[in-house]
């Protein structure tokens, strides 16, 4: 009798296994993120996780049939919580390189974005040349640090590069003159200069442009299919820009 029991809770673990992440019969997608990566992903004032990145995953994963979760992460170890299976999804502002191809399996791009170079507004920095000699900071993990590694030149100038946890506290350093420019994604960097009218300038150059999409697991194929069939209908009927227009004040989705 015993024998039968702890088979039976056997079967019973293993059936919850296969309905929990990534499971065929999953009935709830987990949507990993860093919650301080405005306006992707971030806590309001009621300390809800809202979004751009957040809307348009609750309005996908409706069409899907399916709950989702929103599980913030060290974004800096986005791809082992995927991998290790405790999220099913990252989809917060993820760009996608090759480097990231060979462990994840992206959506179509759903969105452009450049890495911008922010100063101060009364900064003597105009260009990429003036920041030789200066200290740089951007965030840990994130594909602005791609981004700055690929143009070796410009980077061997610094004087140093700091790697900050989020991007709110590289911003906050950059105010306090800690830092002399701060290398952060478009979406974010406007969003917190609109907010700061006056204080923070965007240089015209910048470190290259790229592409968001959203990571599964390599072999979830069924479960990325699903998902590109929602942010397909979305993009078709509208619903993709709506929520674009209430974030950026245009359509921005590509």
């Amino acid at each position: 009798m015993k024998k039968l029991i702890a088979a039976m809770l056997v079967l019973l673990v293993a059936g919850m296994l296969v309905a929990g992440c990534g499971g065929a019969e999953q009935k709830k997608i987990v949507v990993g993120l860093d919650d301080n990566f405005p306006p992707m992903g971030f806590r309001d004032d009621k300390n809800n996780i809202v979004g751009f990145d957040v809307d348009m995953a609750k309005e996908a994963t409706k069409r899907m049939g399916v709950a989702v979760e929103f599980k913030p992460i060290d974004w800096n170890s986005k791809e082992a919580e995927l991998g290790g299976k405790r999220v099913d999804v990252l989809w917060n502002g993820l760009t996608i390189t090759e480097k990231r191809k060979e462990n994840i399996l992206f959506s179509n791009a759903y969105m452009e974005n450049r890495q911008i170079i922010v100063v101060a507004a009364n900064s003597p920095v105009k260009t990429k040349a003036d920041l030789a000699g200066k200290v740089i900071g951007t965030q840990e993990g994130s594909s602005s640090v791609e981004a700055i590694e690929k143009d070796a030149a410009t980077m061997q100038s610094f004087k140093e590069l700091k790697k900050y946890g989020d991007n709110v506290a590289a911003l906050m350093d950059l105010k306090t003159g800690r830092l002399d420019a701060v290398v952060v994604d478009e979406v974010v960097g406007r969003y917190y200069i609109a907010k700061k009218p006056g204080e923070y300038s965007v240089l015209t150059e910048h470190f290259g442009s790229e592409e968001y999409g959203v990571g599964l697991r390599k072999d979830d194929k069924e479960l990325s299919a699903k998902l590109q069939k929602a942010l397909d209908e979305m993009k078709k009927d509208g619903t993709s820009a709506k929520i674009s227009q209430q974030w950026f004040g245009e359509d921005i989705v590509k």
